[in-house]
């Protein structure tokens, strides 16, 4: 299966504060990746480190055999091909969703206005919101507009999908409507990296689970090891508290 990236040795601090320690994971096509653990152990660090929203402290992230930290790497052509999916939507309120899903794709990857609108509207589609493309965000429900929010990211065709909790600042409502989209594009074979909270969705859905816990990667391996026969005893031990709830 081809690695499509690989985190070597990936470290992480602000100032004093060591947030990322160490961390070795890959990510190969048509996987799904789920990031576990606590509040406060690194999972969104490490999403932001391997878009450079962050700048990793050491290491190395080889995409598509290549380290993209070297200074030879030109940034925003990897942040290109990578689509992320943050908590808040982060949508442009002043354009319409149409407009949201086809200005990167005219901006950075000068797509023309037919093109652009063509590949949008097929991701539009795909996530259920065709019929809204002229709705402003403010017009659009916390589930809507995170659909949109896919689909934008989807309409620059990315090698990868990241997700950093795209549940999170949800009514609990709504979220089925934004995991339902996802489980469509995990079977549609999509490559993605998801930071979750959602462990239904982390265990029916992954290829793999990685789990987190102070700034260090505790385990990693496939769902029904990690849910069901977790070797590390901090696993067991976010998993009792995390599935009492």
């Amino acid at each position: 299966m081809e690695k499509i990236i690989d985190v070597k040795h990936l470290s992480k601090s602000f100032g004093e504060n060591v947030v990322l320690r160490d961390i070795n994971f890959s990510v190969h096509k048509g996987e799904v990746v789920c990031i576990i653990g606590s509040s406060g152990s690194g999972k969104s660090t490490l999403l932001r480190c391997v878009n450079l929203l962050e700048t990793p402290s050491g290491g190395e992230i080889i995409y598509k055999g290549e380290n993209i930290l070297d200074d030879k790497h030109n940034v925003y052509k990897y942040r290109q091909k990578l689509g992320m999916v943050f908590q808040q939507f982060n949508l442009f309120n002043n354009f319409n969703v149409l407009k949201n899903c086809t200005i990167g794709p005219m901006k950075l990857l000068k797509r023309s206005k037919e093109e652009a609108e063509a590949i949008a509207m097929k991701y539009l589609k795909l996530v259920g919101m065709e019929q809204f493309i002229n709705a402003k965000p403010r017009q659009l429900s916390g589930g809507q507009k995170q659909r949109v929010a896919i689909a934008r990211a989807l309409s620059m065709e990315p090698d990868v999908m990241l997700f950093d909790e795209p549940t999170s600042a949800l009514d609990p409502e709504m979220v089925g409507e934004v995991l339902k989209v996802m489980k469509e594009l995990a079977n549609s074979g999509l490559t993605m990296l998801v930071v979750t909270h959602e462990m239904d969705f982390a265990k029916e859905v992954s290829d793999r689970v990685v789990f987190m816990d102070q700034g260090v990667i505790a385990e990693e391996g496939p769902p029904e090891q990690i849910f069901n026969n977790p070797h590390q005893e901090r696993t067991k031990e976010f998993l009792k508290r995390i599935l009492r709830r």
